[in-house]
């Protein structure tokens, strides 16, 4: 019984957290607050993320840009995988969420990560610097979503491509027609797609040449 109220406890809470997250959104495009970020370590977000990072490609060690790391959940995976040869700079617009993919990156003994606070569109991100870049249910919280994809597009490398996941039921959810129409609006074109309307990641590529 104790085991069934806790259980019952904590799905309340996370069912709480999540609809103040949703309610807050409805007013405006904001990232998910550091306060938060328990709601992001479940078995349901390590499912799909195992999922992202099987799509990235990362056997050859790229260079990678984690655009909107949070508390660094991917970050660590991705820099464990492309070590030594590659690195990751994990960027979010929020000081508390460095703080915390700092901690995580320390603890996890890592070296080959860079770390940098600021959104994306501030034109903060070296131009033609990444072979992959990933945005894991960040992209609706961006106010400026054209802006941002265009400085993501100019910081990789011709070929590079960037994987961009959205999952419900993230409040900030887009719908796969809409982010392929935004990324074909800088210049990419669709790689490949995976998943479904549910929960799908689409990687988008940077041509050669370009």
């Amino acid at each position: 019984m104790p085991y069934l109220v806790l259980s019952l406890v904590i799905v309340v809470a996370i069912a709480a957290g999540w609809m103040a997250w949703r309610l807050v959104s409805r007013r405006g495009t904001f990232p998910c607050p550091t306060s938060i970020t328990w709601l992001l370590d479940n078995p349901f977000t390590a499912g799909y993320h195992a999922a992202v990072i099987s799509r990235l490609d990362l056997s050859a060690g790229p260079d990678v840009l984690d655009a909107g790391c949070g508390p660094g959940l991917l970050t660590v995976p991705i820099a464990r995988a492309v070590a030594p040869k590659g690195r990751v700079l994990a960027l979010d617009v929020q000081e508390g969420m460095i703080q915390k993919a700092k901690g995580r990156v320390a603890e996890a003994g890592l070296t080959n990560v860079d770390f940098l606070v600021g959104g994306l569109g501030q034109g903060k991100l070296p131009n033609s610097a990444f072979d992959r870049a990933l945005l894991v249910t960040v992209l609706g919280e961006i106010p400026d979503r054209v802006g941002a994809l265009r400085e993501i597009y100019a910081s990789l490398k011709p070929g590079g491509f960037l994987s961009i996941t959205e999952v419900l039921p993230d409040p900030h959810y887009q719908p796969l027609r809409r982010v392929v129409a935004l990324a074909g609006q800088v210049g990419f074109q669709v790689r490949e797609r995976h998943g479904s309307w549910f929960a799908y990641t689409v990687n988008v590529e940077k041509p050669d040449g370009a």
